[in-house]
């Protein structure tokens, strides 16, 4: 199992989104207290820059996840937004950003319909909501949101271009593309290449790798407790290295930059 994990992406197309419901229904099964509620990597911050963020227990706990999702929106104005999660899985990152901004309405959409009806009941905020929907066949008329947000997903798509283009579909003219992802260094070039064929152009790129390590190795011990208390232990080193907890190797090639770790701010041409 913690061989699947480690080489998901690498898996054939056809057996990725099978798999990755199957995960999440191990995690739903596991999770018996709904505390799960982020699954990113975590980005630890620049000197000074989440200074001003002040959390209530249920998001201090997963800080370091928090203020990934607040870097990759840095550059939205909430205000009156309606805004699309793509993949938004247990929906955390969906419901900070909903109830600290107040956007005029957030739809989290993930493919697991069993995760989307665990979002539904485990965050309760105004103006949010959780759809189950193919991200490479967005359910949603076109132009629609103002923003688009995708956090540490577009990976497992089958076909990123496809989910490109749609994200550009459903975002008006003015709207924004907020991306932020693991991307190995030989495969940034084809991501960015991507990104343009779809009819986006870079407002802002990051190379956030030294941030998202940080932010891991000072999680580490934290992550390792939860998974310890929640998973049997023929599933431990599969979960160790979902959550890229210190000696796996997901870990390791973030630390070594075998894999990076970027993050975007797109409009469109």
């Amino acid at each position: 199992m913690r061989k699947i994990v480690e080489k998901y992406v690498e898996l054939p197309k056809s057996v990725r989104m099978p798999m990755w419901r199957v995960w999440h229904w191990l995690i739903r099964k596991m999770d018996v207290n709904g505390n799960a509620t982020f699954l990113n990597y975590g980005y630890s911050g620049e000197a000074g820059e989440f200074d001003h963020l002040t959390l209530k227990d249920e998001h201090e706990y997963h800080r370091y996840a928090v203020q990934l999702y607040c870097h990759t929106t840095r550059n939205h104005v909430f205000a009156e937004s309606n805004l699309l999660e793509v993949g938004c899985g247990r929906g955390g990152g969906a419901a900070f950003l909903a109830e600290t901004f107040r956007p005029a309405s957030y739809i989290g959409l993930d493919l697991n319909s069993g995760t989307t009806a665990f979002c539904n009941k485990r965050h309760k905020v105004a103006g949010l909501s959780f759809v189950t929907g193919d991200a490479q066949n967005l359910p949603f008329e076109n132009e629609r949101f103002d923003g688009v947000v995708n956090v540490e997903s577009a990976r497992c798509y089958p076909d990123m271009s496809r989910f490109f283009r749609e994200v550009h579909r459903v975002l008006k003219s003015t709207g924004k593309f907020h991306f932020a992802d693991m991307i190995k260094p030989d495969d940034l070039a084809t991501i960015e290449e991507r990104l343009d064929h779809a009819g986006f152009v870079i407002v802002e790129k990051k190379d956030i790798r030294p941030h998202v390590v940080k932010a891991l190795h000072i999680d580490s011990a934290n992550r390792k407790t939860e998974i310890d208390k929640k998973t049997p232990g023929f599933l431990r080193e599969a979960f160790y290295e979902f959550a890229g907890v210190e000696g796996s190797n997901r870990f390791k090639i973030f630390k070594t930059g075998e894999m990076g770790y970027w993050s975007f701010t797109l409009v469109k041409k």
